[in-house]
């Protein structure tokens, strides 16, 4: 099995061979480790200050495998346990041995180039024969909403009897500008995927690693069902569990309270959660709103809030984690509430980031701290959602104001106030984003504070009133 990872001094933005630091493996000596179907070898055919290239040459020991029990050939195929294509084409076990050889590249550390490591370079990855089920359109398929340039090119059965057609097998060929720890982690979640098949049992741990791979881009990504379903060797039980937790991981099961603004004293006035709340409900209030919806509704805090007032005949409470809503459904008495109660309540699951249809003709939607956890790459999917596909009559919209953040005294230089928010804007580019919002789906808006004012850094949230205009 081969692979190469290849980038230049343009597209590292340093000396090319730096990308030794990145990968922890010296380009002056070739280094070896042993994995379970083999040896896995690291060496360097290029590294110069212009151009370098890591290649992953994995040896398999076909009776290592079968010895260990992973080797297993199909019933009525003993030979197959000897006679196969493991030690040629990437695989599952190219992944592993991925895992082992660059485990702290993969964590995105690198102590040497912590620079390096924190942002996109230019990469090329070439894998000359990747078993591919579902073929080249496949590959495209999962690759490129990663930010990946796809070359794959199909793998004849033999070049010198054109006839015979394609095999199974692609020459897969990727570049973009990625962080090195993503694309490494790309590889070793969908060269498995691709193939279709792993190599060893999969058992419940499999979700832990899936996860921890997939963070930050497996949640978002249009076929994760698929992924997910492949990696875990098509268990429907695992499948399940991994998609629920990559959602949850996805940054848009919230929570209301942010652990930045939770110290107050025994006499100081309600939390600014408390404030967010209180004015997000006066902003329904002055709207007239009848029929409300509280998307990213998390535990439920601002739902009970509005189920009290009678003003609201209809309240619509979602959030993408199921675990949120059987939190809210529990806050909320939902099994002891009264009928008429009840009637004015709908509890669903539902993400901001798709258009669901049971969200159309509302009054009013509240995205109270929800935008701030959603991947920026995914913001122009939740206005259109939002403002584009439910179209309410208006949308109330809560975030943090990052240049209040200097005010909290235990929120250290640079850091968000939820290890789950993905950025944290400052009122110009929140308003900024309003104005993108408005121009594209005919609403206005009109800005307010919640919290105390700062002369010079502004509140601690800032709330946005958009409103449909007339056509």
């Amino acid at each position: 099995m081969f692979l190469t990872i290849a980038t230049t001094s343009s597209g590292l933005g340093a000396p090319a061979a730096e990308l030794g630091f990145l990968l922890h493996k010296n380009p002056a000596r070739p280094q070896s480790v042993d994995v379970t179907s083999g040896t896995a070898h690291v060496i360097y055919p290029e590294a110069t200050d212009q151009a370098c290239t890591a290649a992953v040459l994995l040896e398999v020991d076909p009776i290592a495998l079968v010895r260990s029990g992973r080797g297993r050939a199909a019933e009525g195929f003993t030979l197959g346990q000897y006679v196969n294509d493991r030690p040629y084409a990437a695989s599952s076990l190219l992944a592993v041995a991925l895992g082992k050889l660059f485990r702290t590249a993969m964590n995105g550390r690198c102590d040497a180039r912590p620079e390096l490591a924190a942002r996109p370079i230019e990469l090329e990855l070439h894998v000359p024969a990747l078993p591919c089920r579902g073929g080249a359109a496949l590959a495209e398929r999962l690759f490129a909403p990663l930010g990946w340039t796809v070359d794959a090119r199909p793998v004849p059965l033999d070049p010198e009897i054109p006839e015979w057609g394609d095999s199974r097998y692609v020459d897969l060929r990727l570049s973009g500008v990625l962080r090195l720890a993503d694309a490494l982690n790309h590889l070793y979640v969908l060269l498995p995927v691709l193939d279709d098949a792993k190599h060893y049992w999969v058992g419940p741990d499999e979700i832990d690693k899936l996860v921890k791979a997939g963070d930050g881009w497996l949640g978002t990504h249009p076929d994760k069902e698929l992924i997910s379903r492949r990696y875990l060797a098509h268990r429907r039980a695992l499948t399940d569990q991994a998609l629920e937790r990559l959602t949850e991981a996805d940054g848009l099961s919230l929570e209301d309270e942010e652990p930045a603004e939770e110290v107050v004293q025994a006499d100081a006035p309600p939390s600014l959660a408390v404030q967010r709340r209180e004015a997000v409900v006066g902003v329904l209030k002055e709207l007239g709103a009848h029929r409300v919806a509280d998307l990213g509704c998390g535990e439920g805090q601002l739902v009970g809030l509005l189920l009290k007032d009678g003003q609201f005949d209809e309240v619509v409470a979602t959030d993408v984690s199921a675990r949120s809503l059987t939190l809210a459904e529990r806050r909320l008495h939902v099994d002891e509430m009264s009928d008429r109660k009840r009637e004015r309540l709908r509890l669903f699951q539902s993400s901001v980031t798709y258009a669901d249809a049971r969200l159309s003709g509302l009054d009013a939607a509240v995205l109270m701290e929800v935008v701030e956890h959603v991947d920026p790459p995914r913001l122009p999917a939740l206005a259109q959602a939002v403002f584009g596909a439910a179209r309410p009559g208006a949308v109330i919209v809560t975030t943090p104001n990052s240049e209040h953040n200097v005010r909290y005294e235990t929120l250290a230089a640079g850091a968000f106030r939820h290890p789950d928010h993905r950025f944290e804007w400052t009122r110009e580019e929140f308003h900024g984003w309003a104005a993108e919002v408005c121009a594209l789906y005919g609403y206005g808006v009109t800005f307010r504070s919640v919290g105390p004012d700062d002369p010079e850094v502004g509140p601690p949230t800032q709330l946005a009133v958009f409103r449909k205009e007339s056509v």
